[in-house]
Protein backbone atom coordinates (compact mmCIF):
# COMPACT_ATOMS: atom_id res chain seq x y z
CA UNK A 1 0.00 0.00 0.00
CA UNK A 2 1.09 3.38 -0.98
CA UNK A 3 0.35 6.55 0.98
CA UNK A 4 -0.10 9.09 -1.33
CA UNK A 5 -2.17 11.65 1.38
CA UNK A 6 -1.90 12.03 5.44
CA UNK A 7 -3.73 14.78 7.31
CA UNK A 8 -4.80 15.56 10.54
CA UNK A 9 -8.32 15.18 11.01
CA UNK A 10 -9.26 16.16 14.59
CA UNK A 11 -8.77 15.24 18.63
CA UNK A 12 -11.26 13.82 20.47
CA UNK A 13 -11.35 13.24 24.35
CA UNK A 14 -15.08 11.33 24.30
CA UNK A 15 -17.24 10.20 22.05
CA UNK A 16 -17.68 11.96 18.49
CA UNK A 17 -19.41 10.61 15.22
CA UNK A 18 -16.10 10.61 13.62
CA UNK A 19 -15.86 7.06 15.70
CA UNK A 20 -18.28 5.97 14.12
CA UNK A 21 -17.80 6.81 10.20
CA UNK A 22 -17.45 3.64 7.92
CA UNK A 23 -13.41 4.39 7.21
CA UNK A 24 -10.98 1.16 8.94
CA UNK A 25 -9.15 2.49 11.76
CA UNK A 26 -5.26 1.87 12.77
CA UNK A 27 -4.98 2.62 16.53
CA UNK A 28 -1.47 2.96 17.62
CA UNK A 29 -0.77 2.85 21.03
CA UNK A 30 2.26 2.27 23.63
CA UNK A 31 4.51 3.30 26.24
CA UNK A 32 5.40 7.21 26.21
CA UNK A 33 8.08 8.11 24.50
CA UNK A 34 8.20 4.36 22.63
CA UNK A 35 8.28 6.88 19.20
CA UNK A 36 4.52 6.48 18.37
CA UNK A 37 4.16 9.66 16.77
CA UNK A 38 7.70 9.14 14.71
CA UNK A 39 6.46 5.95 13.31
CA UNK A 40 3.14 6.74 12.23
CA UNK A 41 5.30 9.89 10.59
CA UNK A 42 7.76 7.64 8.95
CA UNK A 43 4.77 5.17 7.59
CA UNK A 44 3.20 8.44 6.02
CA UNK A 45 6.82 9.95 5.09
CA UNK A 46 6.21 12.79 7.20
CA UNK A 47 8.64 14.63 9.24
CA UNK A 48 5.66 16.55 11.27
CA UNK A 49 2.38 14.85 10.94
CA UNK A 50 1.98 13.88 14.28
CA UNK A 51 3.91 16.38 16.80
CA UNK A 52 5.62 15.01 19.05
CA UNK A 53 6.77 16.84 22.14
CA UNK A 54 10.22 16.71 24.08
CA UNK A 55 8.19 15.79 26.99
CA UNK A 56 6.66 11.92 27.32
CA UNK A 57 2.84 11.98 27.98
CA UNK A 58 2.26 14.66 25.73
CA UNK A 59 -0.73 13.48 24.19
CA UNK A 60 -3.72 13.67 26.06
CA UNK A 61 -6.32 13.37 23.48
CA UNK A 62 -7.30 10.54 20.74
CA UNK A 63 -6.18 12.14 17.20
CA UNK A 64 -7.14 11.25 14.17
CA UNK A 65 -5.53 11.31 11.01
CA UNK A 66 -7.01 10.60 7.57
CA UNK A 67 -5.09 9.02 5.11
CA UNK A 68 -5.64 8.26 1.35
CA UNK A 69 -8.89 9.83 1.51
CA UNK A 70 -10.13 5.92 2.97
CA UNK A 71 -8.83 5.52 6.66
CA UNK A 72 -7.65 6.75 9.75
CA UNK A 73 -4.36 6.22 11.82
CA UNK A 74 -5.60 6.87 15.28
CA UNK A 75 -2.57 7.80 17.63
CA UNK A 76 -3.82 7.44 21.27
CA UNK A 77 -2.26 8.68 24.57
CA UNK A 78 0.84 7.03 26.18
CA UNK A 79 0.52 5.36 28.94
CA UNK A 80 2.99 4.81 31.80
CA UNK A 81 4.78 8.55 32.02
CA UNK A 82 6.03 8.15 35.62
CA UNK A 83 5.75 12.02 36.04
CA UNK A 84 2.23 11.88 35.15
CA UNK A 85 -0.03 13.31 38.03
CA UNK A 86 -2.02 10.27 39.08
CA UNK A 87 -5.44 12.20 37.75
CA UNK A 88 -4.44 12.61 34.74
CA UNK A 89 -2.57 9.13 34.85
CA UNK A 90 -6.06 7.61 35.72
CA UNK A 91 -8.24 9.71 32.97
CA UNK A 92 -5.32 8.76 30.19
CA UNK A 93 -5.92 4.61 31.20
CA UNK A 94 -9.98 6.00 31.22
CA UNK A 95 -9.43 7.08 27.69
CA UNK A 96 -7.90 4.18 26.49
CA UNK A 97 -10.48 1.48 27.97
CA UNK A 98 -13.07 3.50 26.67
CA UNK A 99 -11.74 3.67 23.04
CA UNK A 100 -11.05 0.16 22.76
CA UNK A 101 -14.66 -1.09 24.12
CA UNK A 102 -16.41 1.34 21.72
CA UNK A 103 -17.86 -0.14 18.78
CA UNK A 104 -16.17 1.03 15.60
CA UNK A 105 -16.56 0.05 11.72
CA UNK A 106 -13.12 -1.73 11.51
CA UNK A 107 -10.17 -1.72 13.80
CA UNK A 108 -6.55 -2.62 13.71
CA UNK A 109 -4.14 -1.90 16.77
CA UNK A 110 -0.25 -1.55 16.71
CA UNK A 111 1.02 -2.36 20.09
CA UNK A 112 4.18 -0.66 19.66
CA UNK A 113 7.57 -1.58 21.73
CA UNK A 114 10.83 -0.17 22.79
CA UNK A 115 13.07 -3.26 21.26
CA UNK A 116 15.65 -2.33 23.39
CA UNK A 117 13.92 -2.34 26.64
CA UNK A 118 11.15 -5.16 25.57
CA UNK A 119 7.58 -5.78 26.88
CA UNK A 120 7.09 -3.80 30.55
CA UNK A 121 4.59 -4.87 32.96
CA UNK A 122 2.57 -1.83 31.16
CA UNK A 123 2.64 -3.53 27.56
CA UNK A 124 1.84 -6.72 29.17
CA UNK A 125 -1.24 -5.76 30.76
CA UNK A 126 -2.49 -3.64 27.72
CA UNK A 127 -1.77 -6.91 25.28
CA UNK A 128 -3.62 -8.56 27.90
CA UNK A 129 -6.40 -5.91 27.75
CA UNK A 130 -6.32 -5.63 23.46
CA UNK A 131 -6.63 -9.50 23.60
CA UNK A 132 -9.75 -9.98 26.20
CA UNK A 133 -11.46 -7.22 24.00
CA UNK A 134 -10.72 -9.25 20.82
CA UNK A 135 -8.41 -6.56 19.20
CA UNK A 136 -6.62 -7.58 15.36
CA UNK A 137 -2.75 -6.84 17.04
CA UNK A 138 0.59 -6.21 15.66
CA UNK A 139 3.24 -5.90 17.83
CA UNK A 140 5.81 -3.61 16.43
CA UNK A 141 9.27 -3.73 18.21
CA UNK A 142 10.38 -0.12 17.86
CA UNK A 143 14.31 1.30 17.94
CA UNK A 144 15.52 -1.57 16.55
CA UNK A 145 18.45 0.22 14.79
CA UNK A 146 20.20 0.37 18.64
CA UNK A 147 20.76 -3.30 19.16
CA UNK A 148 22.88 -5.86 16.69
CA UNK A 149 21.27 -8.21 14.40
CA UNK A 150 22.29 -11.26 17.50
CA UNK A 151 20.03 -8.90 20.30
CA UNK A 152 17.25 -8.24 17.82
CA UNK A 153 16.94 -11.89 17.50
CA UNK A 154 17.03 -12.62 21.09
CA UNK A 155 14.68 -10.09 21.84
CA UNK A 156 12.31 -10.89 19.45
CA UNK A 157 12.19 -14.35 21.02
CA UNK A 158 11.83 -12.76 24.17
CA UNK A 159 8.77 -11.21 23.04
CA UNK A 160 7.21 -13.80 21.21
CA UNK A 161 7.73 -16.01 24.61
CA UNK A 162 5.59 -12.62 26.65
CA UNK A 163 2.94 -12.34 23.63
CA UNK A 164 2.30 -15.47 21.78
CA UNK A 165 0.43 -15.84 19.10
CA UNK A 166 0.86 -12.37 17.54
CA UNK A 167 3.22 -11.51 14.69
CA UNK A 168 6.58 -9.02 15.71
CA UNK A 169 7.62 -6.64 13.46
CA UNK A 170 11.25 -4.77 14.50
CA UNK A 171 11.45 -1.15 13.04
CA UNK A 172 13.35 2.05 13.49
CA UNK A 173 10.93 5.08 12.25
CA UNK A 174 14.80 6.54 12.38
CA UNK A 175 15.89 4.82 9.04
CA UNK A 176 12.21 3.03 7.99
CA UNK A 177 13.42 -0.63 8.96
CA UNK A 178 10.49 -2.79 8.91
CA UNK A 179 7.89 0.08 6.90
CA UNK A 180 6.65 -2.07 4.28
CA UNK A 181 6.24 -4.91 6.49
CA UNK A 182 4.28 -2.77 8.47
CA UNK A 183 2.25 -1.12 6.00
CA UNK A 184 1.28 -4.68 4.73
CA UNK A 185 0.17 -6.28 7.66
CA UNK A 186 -1.89 -3.50 8.24
CA UNK A 187 -3.67 -3.31 4.93
CA UNK A 188 -3.72 -7.22 4.23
Amino acid sequence: MEIKSAKFKKGIRGTDDILYEALPQIAFIGRSNVGKSSLINCLVRSKDLVKSGKTPGKTREINFFLVNDGFYFVDLPGYGFAKMNLDKGEQTAKMIQWYFMEKVYKRKVVLLLDMKVGPTPLDLEMFRILQENHQDILVVANKADVLNQKEKSAQIKNIAIKMPGVEIIPCSAKNEEGRSEILRRIFE
